[in-house]
């Protein structure tokens, strides 16, 4: 998306995610390193008070990253934070979107100060965030 194009109010185009699935929660387990058991064992869940296995809150945030940079390319990005707001549940069809709220400029950057988030099939927010991105050319990686 061009400089000129990105305005207040210009949502970022959305992520949408298929259900997630065990096999989800094994491979991010073993990407991130987390292995709590909590995420990966049923039984351990259970006895723990949980229904289930649901998943990481930072496999949410990757998603959230994933849409941010698959708008604008990782070195536009000067920060990129989320608090999480809800339990991602296994089979929840995770969609993330976001939009420009304000735009400024600072130290030569045209920076978009973005309001994102994460929600489920039935619209719950299970984060919600904020991101700062470069818009233009002048993504210099400071």
């Amino acid at each position: 998306m061009g400089e000129s194009t990105v305005e207040v109010g210009t949502k970022i185009p959305d992520l949408i995610l298929p259900a997630i699935t065990r096999a989800n929660l094994a491979l991010y387990a073993g990407a991130s390193g987390d292995h709590n058991p909590i995420h990966i064992d049923s039984d351990f869940a259970k006895k723990a008070g949980a229904g289930d296995v649901f998943a990481h809150g930072m496999l949410s945030m990757a998603f959230l990253g994933r849409m941010l940079t698959d708008w604008q390319p990782l070195s536009a990005l000067r920060k990129f934070s989320s608090k999480f707001t809800a339990i991602t549940q296994l089979g929840d069809a995770i969609t993330c979107s976001g939009e420009v709220v304000e735009i400024v400029k600072n130290e030569g950057e045209r920076l978009a100060y973005c309001h994102i988030f994460a929600a489920n099939q039935k619209g719950d927010k299970t984060l919600i965030g904020e991101a700062v991105v470069v818009i233009g050319s002048n993504c210099n990686g400071k």
